[in-house]
């Protein structure tokens, strides 16, 4: 193998793959980049066997040439010596060539590294996943939807399911729900797919989130396949594949009240501010609680006492009180994560009793909700 390839093209590349090695395997070679040069250009391998990522850099791109293809092969390198040389190298061009004995040299200028290589024969296969049913949606749809639930997964290894996000597609409409048992996000959007198929699976946080760091803010579509063990993410010059958690994800439809006895309509940025500045002393000890209590007209107070420490309290006018007085006790955490993942500058929040979980979402869109559980505190 032999090849001439624009350094640029080739870090980008090798930093997407990157996100689904890991040295944590049990498979040695796993803990390599798989290289592979054919007569159309170069891919690049990364996997845990969980997740794996396909990167192809095209021999040339609008009439520019990437790489130069002077004997096709393959090899597989070791990762996190590969990623460190190429990140470092000088030049704007780098020459790899696989001599006997999987020797690999790797040029920059008159400079060159060794590195010994593996048989890219025993790096496991990728799934082969049969594209019949597929449905496509935007990057940036995407990114917000993962951007918007994930954060809810349980990082608990004690029920596995709740560690993924749930995906619904029923009626041309997506749906992923995650939650930790005490709080919970969820996100809706109309999507197309081909044959109005329906489809209910989990698909893993880490993942989620590897995925949302390689893909951009563009609107350009994003491919995806769902098959009985296997999701597939297919962009333009990326294959993502990350494996479905096995299980049955609990009915969460139960968790989410029907009616409220109190609702508050208040600026999110605002109200964000005076948690975050209630929590700073509310981090000692007691689990990160915050009070918050209707007062008089219009007005929420947020409280924080932590004995040892001290005290805050802090007034917010809001737009609006309906129903009964309230006291009620959260995660000051859980609830800044939630209104950091709304995207309206006003919001509502339902609240059903002291001890129930409540609602908060922005005040005109029903796409996106998040539920909280609140803390008892006595």
């Amino acid at each position: 193998m032999k090849f001439i390839i624009q350094r640029d093209r080739l870090v980008q590349s090798v930093q997407d793959v990157m996100k689904a090695v890991t040295s944590r395997t049990t498979i040695p070679i796993l803990t390599g980049i798989k290289i592979v040069a054919t007569t159309d250009g170069v891919t690049l391998t990364g996997s845990d066997s969980d997740i794996s990522i396909e990167s192809f850099i095209p021999r040339e791109e609008n009439g520019d040439e990437i790489v130069e293809i002077k004997q096709t092969g393959a090899i597989v390198l070791q990762a996190k010596f590969f990623s460190e040389i190429v990140k470092k190298l000088p030049t704007e061009t780098v020459e790899m060539e696989v001599l006997n004995h999987l020797q690999t040299v790797i040029r920059y200028g008159k400079s060159e590294f060794n590195l010994n290589g593996l048989d890219a024969e025993e790096y496991p296969h990728l799934p082969q996943i049969e594209e019949n049913n597929k449905f496509h949606m935007e990057n940036d749809l995407l990114k917000a939807m993962i951007r918007q639930t994930v954060f809810a997964v349980s990082t608990s290894e004690t029920r596995p399911i709740l560690t993924g996000v749930n995906w619904k597609i029923e009626n041309n409409e997506l749906t992923c729900i995650a939650t930790d048992s005490h709080r919970l996000a969820m996100r809706k959007a109309k999507i197309e797919t081909e044959n109005n198929e329906s489809y209910n699976v989990v698909i893993p946080g880490k993942s989620l989130n590897e995925l949302s760091k390689i893909i951009d803010d563009s609107n350009e579509l994003i491919d995806i396949v769902i098959t009985e063990n296997q999701v597939l993410f297919k962009a333009k010059h990326l294959l993502f594949f990350s494996r479905l958690l096995e299980g049955n994800y609990p009915d969460t439809s139960r968790l989410i009240p029907s009616e409220s006895k109190t609702n508050v309509t208040v600026k999110a940025k605002e109200f964000l501010h005076a948690i975050d500045r209630a929590s700073l002393l509310a981090r000692e000890g007691r689990n990160n609680v915050v009070k918050l209590s209707t007062v008089e007209a219009g007005i929420i107070e947020i409280s924080s006492n932590t004995p040892e420490v001290g005290k805050v309290i802090e007034e917010i006018q809001t737009q609006s009180i309906e129903g009964e007085e309230l006291k009620i006790s959260f995660s000051a955490k859980y609830m800044m994560d939630a209104l950091k993942a709304l995207e309206g500058t006003d919001i509502k929040i339902s609240f059903t009793g002291a001890m129930r979980p409540f609602l908060i979402g922005p005040l005109h869109d029903e796409s996106i909700l998040q539920l909280i559980l609140p803390v008892r505190t006595y």
